[in-house]
């Protein structure tokens, strides 16, 4: 089959500009020269997607990628910069984006170059602005969507991208787009979540808009979305948004930046308070006209590889599925709406993918898929468009550079922010734990426990290093947040336990607090607690809806041994935190998450 490039790429997917970079190097100068004051650049260079870490004199650098959506070129052009600037790989976020960390702050403008011939930007990326717009990596193709979400998102990014309204927001402001009634994009949990929806006018055409939701978000203080508006027609999308962006500027918390974000706004107007402000700014933008427009609605691709034929898939059903094969199938391949089409999903050990993944990956998005590639949510990349009859070539293909296992999106597939590798807020070491999970549930489905292990197969994990939730763990089956727990004078890594959270049709649930486990002590906690549940649970309950409801004691009582703890029955290496081979050390610094 010839390779083939997503259409338009150009125009549509193209993000950058020449001027954000002559900028960029003009303002460091001047920051050099000592023109600029150290707060002053650092609330421009975050808006520029350069954040600080925990090692001195290096840099994260945050590709944003609305929706996820990658080329060839992308994914080529995010390997050279991984080579040449960072540590050889990149790392996929819960936001859809890329994070390259290391970089030296005199060679952001480079990477920024690098990035821009392939018409990525690291502009509002970071800082208190609209950041990255996400979706549902799916969408256009799942069984379930209503219709395909990717325009309207990509329409919201270009309006508020580089737009004077959003440069100095009161903090960071997030938008999701889901194309299911199931929230698949976390929408509960944005400042503006939009869900799929469409009605039958009077003449019996259908129109497409949105179930609009606000004030989500995570952190110390988790807050499920407030419904705004049942029906967004498409035509207002960016005046209803644009609205919400507009009040949460005028009344947001410029003085605690510990209580700015737009749920903030909400609790201290009150809804009603808050839904007149929101209704004075929508009339006020809707009668200047300025707004009211359709919103171009042109798929992406129109690169898409020929569907299997009925020949084509019975010759690849004759040879049979090895098990490691039959295993990806089965968990990593969904079937598009479009028959002989189906999506793959490639599963990302915590977000992580090396160079010479990535320049393999977009061999494979040419040779297998539509030409494109798509970051999604839980931190994995999807294909899509592939010819079902080639996905065991397919499989054989990622497992030659090692992207070829299973188990995306489920127990295995666990979720974790940077935690202290390089975040200065981070506590203990999220990622290493994210490691110790999986290992133990690979162990555990070899052994006796192989039944608890299989039972609880599709319960979401997720693991933050700090109470802020950047992993996510509120709305996790089983989440863990990292803290301490001092012991005479010294103290030890352990993680908060939260049980039973996650997001449907309904909103967000956030997990109860019940139990802390020191670190090193969490795999076999995690797998106590899968046991609990193969023992306990009804007929037909899901994993999350059992620890959702189950009684503490239990929970208590199945890890007791591991929690009870102390100066005499601590054992040395509760006091090395996973991944580390010394005495752990609080070391918290400043993050600039609310500069």
């Amino acid at each position: 089959m010839e390779p083939h490039q997503p259409r338009r790429v150009t125009d549509i997917l193209k993000f950058s500009d020449r001027g954000d970079i002559d900028e960029f190097i003009a303002v460091l100068r001047k920051f050099e020269s000592g023109e600029l004051s150290p707060d002053a650049f650092r609330s421009f260079r975050l808006a520029r997607g350069t954040y600080g870490q925990r090692q001195m004199d290096v840099n994260m650098i945050r590709v944003k990628i609305p929706q996820g959506v990658l080329t060839p070129h992308g994914l080529e052009q995010l390997a050279l910069v991984a080579d040449k600037y960072s540590r050889g790989y990149g790392h996929v976020t819960t936001r859809q984006n890329v994070q390259l960390h290391m970089v030296k702050l005199d060679k952001a403008s480079e990477v920024m170059e690098l990035l821009a011939e392939a018409g990525l930007t690291t502009r509002e990326a970071c800082g208190n602005t609209v950041r990255t717009v996400t979706s549902s990596a799916h969408s256009g193709l799942h069984p379930d969507g209503l219709f395909d979400v990717t325009p309207y998102g990509l329409a919201l990014t270009r309006h508020f991208l580089r737009n004077p309204i959003c440069q100095a927001l009161p903090r960071k402001f997030k938008i999701a787009l889901s194309c299911c009634a199931t929230d698949c994009a976390l929408g509960a949990i944005h400042d503006v979540g939009l869900t799929a929806r469409t009605r039958v006018g009077a003449d019996g055409s259908v129109e497409h808009g949105f179930r609009m939701a606000v004030g989500g978000g995570l952190s110390t203080s988790p807050e499920d979305a407030h419904l705004l508006a049942e029906f967004v027609p498409a035509r207002h999308l960016l005046a209803y948004c644009e609205a919400v962006v507009r009040v949460f500027d005028a009344h947001g918390n410029r003085q605690n930046k510990a209580r700015a974000r737009l749920k903030y706004v909400i609790r201290k107007q009150g809804w009603d308070g808050f839904k007149a402000l929101w209704q004075s700014a929508l009339d006020g933008i809707i009668a200047d006209g300025r707004l009211d427009k359709a919103i171009d609605v042109t798929p992406l691709s129109t690169a898409v590889p020929p569907a299997s034929t009925a020949a084509e898939l019975a010759a690849a059903a004759a040879g049979g599925d090895p098990p490691a094969l039959a295993r990806f199938r089965a968990t990593n391949v969904q079937r598009q709406t479009q028959p002989g089409h189906v999506m793959v999903a490639v599963r990302l050990d915590r977000g992580d993918i090396t160079a010479a993944q990535l320049r393999a990956l977009a061999g494979i998005a040419r040779e297998f898929a539509d030409g494109t590639v798509r970051a999604t949510v839980d931190q994995n990349m999807l294909l899509r468009w592939v010819p079902e009859h080639r996905v065991a070539q397919l499989h054989a293909a990622l497992s030659a550079v090692g992207l070829g296992e299973a188990d995306a999106g489920r127990l295995a597939d666990v979720t974790s922010c940077p935690g202290s590798d390089t975040c200065n807020l981070a506590v203990t070491g999220s990622r290493d734990l994210a490691l110790a999970l999986t290992r133990k549930i690979r162990e555990a489905a070899g052994s006796g426990a192989a039944g608890a292990v299989a039972a609880a197969d599709n319960l979401v994990i997720k693991v933050s290093g700090c109470p802020n939730s950047c992993g996510q763990h509120h709305i996790a089956g089983i989440g863990f947040h990292g803290t301490v727990r001092r012991l005479g004078g010294k103290v030890l890594p352990e993680y908060q336990l939260h049980l039973g959270g996650g997001i449907d049709g309904n909103g967000a649930t956030f997990g109860r607090h019940i139990v802390k486990v020191p670190a090193r002590r969490a795999p076999e906690a995690l797998l106590r607690l899968l046991e609990l549940y193969a023992r306990e649970r009804a007929e037909g309950e899901a994993p999350h809806l059992y620890f959702r409801r189950v009684d503490e004691a239990l929970v208590k009582a199945a890890v007791k041994d591991l929690t009870d703890i102390d100066e005499g029955s601590a054992r040395p290496e509760d006091y090395i935190d996973l991944g580390s081979e010394q005495s752990f050390v609080v070391a918290i610094g400043e993050g600039e998450c609310a500069t």
